[in-house]
């Protein structure tokens, strides 16, 4: 495992760096304790990563599910008892992954994948502008279109401008310079530009700014624009921020209800992460799905009895591992183990850190997922491609993830419908001497009731005193439906004076009285 050591260290501190303020972000926008979120981190770095087999998904805490914890502790009443729905939960998908729940994964269309991505890679640009600028309004871990401040994601762009920071924005900037400078030029010229990565030298370049700024009043930055991580005054009060979950409720439907819920949308997050991930992995490793949902549950089980909030794999933490060139779940498991020691020994250096420069970070991430030319590739690759590529892309900028991929899914699905009706038989029309039709109409191995449509529409076309000639040599399995629609044809077909000779391995019929003999054979090996 510490083959690539050299790659995955590096690597962690970048994904150490996005999680950082994401973890704070999405605890804040689930309202449950800042340490919550962190505590979540932690656990889906070092547990859920050792136990995956993953080699380069990240787990953590999930935008994706923030409404859900915000309205669970509501309705439940206290942490305490959402803690054990969050439990409860990672039995469940322990369970699915035992039963081998996690095949769904390989279901999902490329097109809808990629559309995800994309769909990230634009919202994460979007949602770090404000930052980037300084705006301390806007929330760090909500990536809803509608926010949870009642703003939606372009109506807090158009706010920054009455609330821009200069000192802020300069950092940014600078920031961003770095890590172009060292993306594009000085990773290329040695080494220990490759040892020593781009976002570790802007980091260290805000906080030395920070610290400096704090003497002109103009270019200062705010405590509200800085990391804010909870800092414990003793060991005591570091233990004293571990929450644990109340097995009171264990009876109570609610508690089942929710744990269900946070169950099947971490597991269909996770499982639609890990096809994403595997697409970006330069070595095109295959996650095994069921493994996957086995680690998770566990990672949940451990995260909800000390206080943390449920855990997904997550794309964003994932992809700026492959673009900062981890190998291995190594660099999972340590940026795991940088967050707890950071929490632990440097809170007070953390929280000199500017946001802004941890959003220049984000920004680069963002353009690397949703890069101009994937469009114009998607484009050219036909409506079939583009139309669910483009729907999800659209669903995740103004709705959710959920919302996107869904959309992306139902929009995949009426493809698969349109195809398989465009192509469940091969068609082929030929004049012969004496100047009658004959129809030649090959059946593909498995039709079903889906292409009822077009097989009604060619039978309809036969023209009187025509030949049709059907050959159902490969055909497996032919739908009952279509049974009926054939047996039906044969009156109209004596009304046009139409002869039917069927093809198959059984030999050749004319005019057969039953299509039904000639199907639903087992298949051939």
């Amino acid at each position: 495992m510490f083959k690539h050591i050299k790659k995955d260290l590096p690597a962690s501190i970048v994904v150490f760096f996005v999680a950082l303020p994401l973890c704070l972000g999405i605890a804040l926008a689930s309202g449950a304790p800042l340490f919550s979120g962190l505590i979540a981190g932690i656990v889906g770095g070092i547990v859920v990563g050792a136990l995956s087999k993953s080699s380069l998904g990240v787990s953590g805490p999930a935008a994706g599910l923030a409404a859900i914890v915000l309205a669970a502790i509501a309705s439940l009443g206290s942490y305490q008892d959402f803690l054990l729905a969050v439990v409860l939960s990672g039995a469940i998908q322990i369970l699915f992954g035992v039963l081998k729940a996690g095949i769904i994964g390989y279901y999902f269309p490329s097109s809808v994948i990629k559309g995800m991505l994309t769909g990230i890679g634009i919202i994460i640009i979007l949602k770090q502008i404000p930052h980037f600028f300084g705006y301390t309004d806007s929330p760090i871990g909500d990536w809803n279109f509608f926010q949870l401040d009642g703003e939606n994601t372009f109506s807090a762009l158009g706010n920054i401008f009455n609330y821009i920071s200069p000192g802020s924005t300069l950092i940014a900037l600078f920031a961003m310079g770095i890590l172009i400078l060292w993306d594009s030029v000085l990773s290329k010229k040695g080494k220990i530009f490759k040892l020593i990565q781009g976002p570790l030298v802007a980091v260290a370049v805000g906080i030395i700014f920070n610290v400096i700024s704090q003497s002109f009043d103009s270019l200062s930055i705010a405590p509200g624009l800085l990391v804010n991580v909870p800092v414990p005054d003793s060991f005591d009060s570091f233990i004293g921020q571990f929450t644990f979950p109340s097995f009171r409720m264990i009876g109570n439907m609610e508690i089942w209800v929710t744990a269900f819920t946070l169950a099947l949308v971490a597991s269909l997050e996770t499982l639609l992460c890990v096809e994403a991930t595997d697409k970006l992995d330069p070595h095109k490793r295959t996650t095994p799905t069921n493994r996957e949902l086995f680690a998770q549950g566990t990672g949940n089980v451990v995260s909800g009895l000390i206080g943390g909030l449920p855990i997904t794999q997550v794309i964003v933490r994932s992809s700026a591992n492959i673009q900062s060139g981890g190998q291995t779940k190594l660099s999972a498991i340590l940026h795991g183990g940088l967050l707890l020691i950071s929490v632990i020994i440097i809170p007070k250096v953390l929280n000199l850190i500017p946001l802004s420069v941890l959003a220049a970070i984000l920004f680069l991430v963002g353009y690397k997922l949703a890069k101009p030319q994937l469009f114009v590739q998607m484009y050219k690759a036909g409506w079939k491609q583009s139309v669910p590529f483009f729907v999800t892309v659209t669903g995740i900028i103004f709705g959710d993830l959920l919302i996107g991929i869904t959309l992306g899914l139902l929009v995949g699905i009426c493809v698969i419908l349109i195809k398989s009706y465009q192509n469940s038989y091969f068609l082929h029309k030929e004049d012969v001497a004496d100047g009658s039709k004959t129809v030649k109409m090959t059946l593909a191995e498995e039709v079903t009731f889906i292409n009822k449509g077009a097989i009604i529409k060619e039978l309809n076309k036969l023209e009187d005193n025509s030949y049709l000639i059907m050959d159902v040599t490969k055909t497996h399995y032919l739908d009952n439906d279509i049974v009926e629609i054939l047996d039906d044809f044969k009156v109209k077909a004596e009304e046009k004076n139409i002869n039917i000779k069927i093809i198959s391995e059984r030999g050749i019929v004319e005019n057969p009285e039953s299509y039904q003999q000639f199907f639903n054979k087992p298949k051939t090996a």
